[in-house]
């Protein structure tokens, strides 16, 4: 071995090789062992660690959102503000509605357009008041009628019927005094936007069929404490209505200010559910499902469809109830156990917002319609639209979704009854691990209710959702554990 450094090493010499001929040899054995456990595990996990592969848009879905119209949109921006003011305590004699003046007006016109609407579809849809006296509280000094007007899209499948999606706005606005009954309360964007976008998903879908119930909501009292949406969550809930979604949207104009993005929305969504009790508010903790509420599924859901149907408004997930400290009117209905979510502008403009319409030092105030971007609000109705159809046109949730824990064990066994209604052709399981915002996974399972990973449930958050033929998704279910 002339020339081989290291020659006095005595297991170098005795195996006739130069040292770094040994290393050589080493390293390949290591390298050929890890390329063959790294294959075997790939070979075991192909389907397990795909991407979720994009869902395909359904064709009457994308054809619908064609037909949302910006300028539908600024009329009805446009003639909400015409009233003057629409504050909860003010005008709704009957001069005043005929004289065009006050929240009375504002809501027989409201009714009129979704009455309008059902004609266009021959009766489809059912106007609704929800009306109520509200008893004196802080920003209401006085006994004052509040009315919610609703309209209700009939589903086509009787089995599928009970199952409810909404889409809801206040029509209510304020200016700088919340008690203010007379002055100018334009509210363009606090919240004739989203009364705007409930009412255009109402004209575009009333002209569609779905599985499922859709509810195109209004609702009043928003400024002087969710009144409205208080009662109407209510009302359904004493009545059994089973709400799998709210989507409600407030101040979605689009503020036309230069640090605004006109290509996001925010989605607001509760984590830990306010209907839930001590138990199993303690439960949620230990397990760690304090980002998987119902709400937190349906904003993976909004997501979800935002990418499918490539949105131009891009949904942007802030896994908080509302913007900090405040509130809105998807807490009433969180409040009684239903999935809802808020929709808001990605910046808001408080000078456009419960403001008196003045000047002062060269900066304009008021919620006027000139501040609003009738284009962004256009695409977040789009956005509201696709969510709404795609919902009504899924297969209902599986049922009781559980996941084993007799014994220790790293994989992870899931079961659940059938979907209700009977129009689930199979399931897909998804997963994230544990600091992931959104399903990272997923895998088709076939028509079964049950399902047992390799994947351990200590290492990652698991989910079953519904599927029909035709490729429609219903909501992710996290399951419950099961001793």
């Amino acid at each position: 071995m002339a020339g081989c450094p290291g020659s006095a090493i005595k297991s170098r010499l005795e195996s006739n090789l130069c040292w770094w001929e040994v290393f050589a040899m080493n390293i390949s054995i290591y390298i050929r062992t890890l390329f063959f456990c790294v294959g075997a595990a790939l070979s075991v996990l192909p389907a397990l660690s795909q991407q979720p592969p994009m869902v395909a848009p359904d064709p009457q879905v994308a054809a619908a959102m064609h037909q949302v119209s910006a300028e539908h949109i600024r009329a009805t921006i446009e003639k909400l503000v015409s009233f003057q003011t629409r504050s909860t305590l003010s005008a709704q004699d009957t001069d005043s509605v005929a004289a065009g003046h006050g929240i009375g007006a504002a809501r027989e016109w409201i009714k009129s357009q979704f009455e309008a609407y059902s004609r266009d579809c021959g009766g489809c849809l059912a106007v609704k008041t929800d009306a109520f006296t509200q008893s004196p509280a802080e920003r209401i000094p006085t006994p004052t009628q509040i009315v919610n007007v609703y309209a209700i899209l009939t589903a086509s499948d009787q089995e599928s019927a009970n199952r409810i999606v909404l889409v809801s706005g206040h029509y209510d606005s304020r200016n700088s005094d919340v008690l203010d009954t007379s002055g100018a309360a334009p509210g363009a964007n606090d919240d004739a936007s989203g009364v705007a976008v409930s009412l255009e998903c109402a004209r575009v879908l009333s002209k569609l069929k779905f599985p499922a119930t859709i509810i195109f909501l209004t609702v009043a009292g928003e400024e002087q404490g969710l009144n409205g949406s208080s009662h109407f969550a209510k009302m359904a809930k004493s009545e059994g209505w089973e709400i799998e979604a709210a989507l409600n949207n407030d101040i979605v104009g689009g503020d036309r200010s230069p640090q605004q993005d006109s290509t996001v929305v925010r989605v607001f969504s509760e984590g830990l559910p306010a209907s839930a009790t001590a138990a199993e508010r303690g439960l949620i903790r230990n397990l760690g499902g304090e980002s998987d509420s119902s709400s937190r599924q349906l904003a993976r859901y909004v997501a979800e469809v935002g990418r499918t149907y490539a949105t131009p408004a891009k949904p942007l997930l802030v896994f908080r109830l509302d913007r900090y400290g405040r509130g809105g009117d998807h807490s009433s209905f969180n409040q009684q156990g239903y999935a809802a979510v808020r929709f808001t502008e990605f910046r808001e403009n408080f000078d456009h917002q419960h403001q008196n319409l003045r000047t002062e030092n060269g900066i304009e105030f008021g919620d006027l319609p000139k501040f609003v971007n009738y284009d962004y609000v256009a695409d977040v109705a789009r956005l509201n639209l696709a969510t709404l159809a795609s919902l009504a046109s899924a297969p209902a949730p599986p049922a009781n979704v559980r996941i084993a824990l007799k014994k220790p064990e790293n994989a992870s066994t899931l079961t659940w009854e059938s979907s209700p209604g009977g129009r689930a052709d199979g399931y897909e399981l998804l997963w994230r691990i544990t600091t992931s915002p959104d399903w990272e996974h997923v895998q088709a399972l076939g028509n079964v209710t049950q399902y047992t990973s390799p994947l351990s449930k200590d290492n990652e958050i698991f989910a079953i959702r519904s599927v029909d033929k035709a490729g429609h998704r219903s909501l992710a279910v996290v399951p419950s554990p099961q001793q």
